[in-house]
């Protein structure tokens, strides 16, 4: 819910745990530290501003604090003594400095994407509690060595940046398990050939959903003669990287009984789309996006339970495109229940390549963090288990434990996991 300024001017709002004001702003109100007592989330964005005041840090019980679509020329240093802070968001400002020692320690979810950093400072190091790391579309040619302390850093988007190469430390981290960096120089992909159509030749039936990199839509496509799912990009850059590189990792990776079909593009007048086969409507999302608690991990729904048969189904389908995605040197990044469709029958399929990245082959590290991802899906999906087979479970909990292994060196390939899991028969 939206508040407004002369609400908060008039005293009406005070003892509020949440705070969402957007009026194009030029100063930070000074009334909002009048909430220090119990103000929990404070949501600026949308407005003008450019700083906040250095008294911010009166605000100790701050857990979460936007300010996307704002000003804002540096990372302020106003939240600094906010030992409470854990998630804060500075998306698509104006943000090119970013000096030492300016966030709180208690920061586990960090949010810079779309804005013009250089350099990040050496003081990352210190973020002991960083989980979540948001900062593509910037200007990064490297990253701090000093980083490689961030050790429970589960999710980092670096796409849409200057990097070359993608530090050993970084593959090395013990929790790391979704990684996306397309659009560097370090990660370049073959364009792939395909039937390019028109967009005045498709008739928009129906929206289907929305994600961070844009809309899908039910529609008829005269070329094709059929229904089809049509997903019209926001732009050029999304909040995972270049719309572009999604588009040519997911045609590259296509061709698979377990990957959605792709069947053509659009590509006109700055316009980007891409026409994927129509999955039927009895399949459904196998989870939801994270929460603010659940930060890196899928939430599901209350009555969610899955039989073991059901998530070995869904193992053997991701393992077997995750096995293919590897032979195209693709990672997907986003390898979440939230992206993978289920049908009753078990049938699924995974999609979203918003975050996927082509990388050089010969580095088992990209595949080793993906496969953790693969365990963290495991771990979710059996924690909602409805348990037969104690067999099974103790299978598919052995197979979890060793993707999600801090040493990355001892888990195993997508190749060994398919072999394992295609043994299994029910």
């Amino acid at each position: 819910m939206t508040q407004t300024l002369a609400q908060l001017l008039s005293g009406e709002l005070q003892g509020v745990k949440m705070l969402k004001i957007s009026e194009n702003l030029t100063v930070f109100p000074r009334e909002i530290l009048g909430l220090a007592d119990t103000l929990e989330v404070l949501d600026l964005s949308g407005n003008q501003l450019s700083e906040i005041p250095k008294d911010a840090s009166r605000l100790r019980k701050l857990k979460i604090a936007f300010f996307s679509n704002n000003n804002f020329t540096k990372v302020p240093d106003s939240f600094k003594e906010c030992e409470n802070l854990y998630m804060l968001g500075f998306k698509a400002n104006k943000i090119k400095t970013f000096d030492e020692d300016v966030l709180p320690l208690s920061v586990s979810w960090l949010i810079l994407t779309d804005n013009r950093i250089e350099s990040l400072p050496s003081s990352m190091g210190k973020l002991a509690k960083l989980r979540k790391f948001a900062v593509a579309g910037n200007q990064l040619t490297t990253l701090p060595s000093a980083m490689a302390n961030c050790e429970n850093l589960e999710l980092i988007r670096l796409s849409a940046n200057k990097l070359r190469e993608i530090p050993s430390w970084l593959l090395a981290l013990p929790k790391l398990g979704w990684l996306a960096f397309s659009g560097n120089p370090c990660s370049i992909g073959e364009e792939v050939g395909i039937l390019k159509v028109a967009r005045k030749d498709m008739e928009i039936l129906n929206l289907l959903g929305e994600g961070a990199s844009g809309k899908i839509f039910k529609a008829y496509s005269k070329n094709l003669d059929m229904n089809v799912a049509l997903k019209l990009f926001k732009g050029a850059v999304t909040s995972d990287g270049y719309a572009r590189d999604e588009m040519n990792s997911c045609v590259s990776a296509s061709e698979h009984p377990n990957l959605i079909k792709v069947l053509a593009k659009i590509d006109e007048d700055g316009e980007l789309g891409l026409l994927l086969e129509l999955i039927p409507s009895d399949f459904f999302n196998l989870g939801n996006p994270p929460d603010f608690e659940s930060c890196t991990r899928d939430t599901f729904d209350d009555k969610s339970i899955f039989t073991l048969e059901t998530i070995l189904a869904v193992a053997k389908a991701i393992a077997s495109a995750s096995t293919r995605l590897r032979s195209r040197n693709i990672s997907h990044g986003d390898l979440y229940a939230r992206n993978i469709v289920l049908h009753p029958d078990k049938r699924c399929y995974l999609g979203d390549f918003g975050a996927a990245s082509f990388y050089d082959g010969t580095n088992d590290g990209y595949e080793k963090i993906e496969v953790r991802a693969f365990g963290c899906l495991l771990e979710d999906l059996l924690s909602y288990r409805e348990v037969r087979d104690a067999k099974l479970y103790k299978v598919l909990d052995a197979l979890r434990a060793n993707c999600v292994s801090e040493n990355h060196k001892e888990r195993p390939f997508f190749k060994e996991i398919d072999c394992l899991l295609k043994e299994i028969i029910l």
